[in-house]
């Protein structure tokens, strides 16, 4: 079983004294009852890609937002550049741990973009795990998952219409990407991103599917 700390990472940038990237990284850290090196290599994977996100925030978002800033030379206010990455914990027993990060950037315009990344681990052996350690992938089995998601979609639509594009049948086979999952008690996730198969409005799209774990 696997314990979870939240450590973060946060700061707000100036230029000419005034502040223009704001960040909050939030990234998890683990102990395990299941094997103790494994979890100090998870533990520094996330470290890094925290560190490497802060690092592009100070370089290149900073660099963005001072050249906007310079560029609109007082003619309208300045909405400070913002980036924030929040987990959440969605699969944790066993030794089996499943998460997804929401990684949040506002750099000017109507409104932010978020993308969205998930790892399952095995803190026996410290492995990421495929979608295929829980599903089979198949030509089958994939048309399976593709109908399946048209159904669910179809259902959504006659309680929501136009929350989906309307060519989404093929959208869904072009978008799809295989690491694009987490696990739930009970349940697989798939998700898509922004504007992959929906408007923005929708926000990030997800399709349950029942497993055993």
């Amino acid at each position: 079983m696997q314990t979870v700390t939240t450590n973060t990472l946060t700061d707000t940038i100036s230029y000419k004294n005034i502040p223009i990237v704001t960040y909050k990284i939030n990234y998890p850290s683990f102990t395990t009852t299941c094997n103790v090196k494994a979890a100090e290599a998870i533990n520094a994977y996330y470290l890094r890609l925290a560190q490497n996100t802060r690092d592009y925030c100070r370089n290149v978002i900073f660099a963005q937002a001072a050249q906007d800033l310079e560029y609109i030379q007082g003619t309208r206010p300045f909405n400070a550049y913002t980036l924030d990455v929040i987990f959440q914990i969605t699969y944790n027993s066993g030794c089996i741990t499943s998460l997804y990060t929401d990684t949040y950037t506002y750099t000017g315009g109507a409104h932010g973009q978020t993308i969205r990344t998930s790892d399952t681990w095995d803190f026996s052996s410290g492995e990421k795990l495929r979608l295929t350690a829980f599903y089979p992938l198949t030509p089958s089995s994939l048309h399976q998952l593709q109908v399946s998601m048209e159904s669910q979609i179809a259902r959504r639509l006659k309680e929501n219409p136009g929350t989906y594009f309307d060519d989404y049948k093929t959208l869904l086979h072009n978008t799809f990407r295989i690491n694009n999952f987490y696990l739930e008690p009970g349940k697989l996730v798939i998700y898509f991103q922004q504007y992959d198969i929906a408007p923005y409005s929708t926000g990030l799209p997800e399709f349950y599917f029942p497993i055993n774990i």
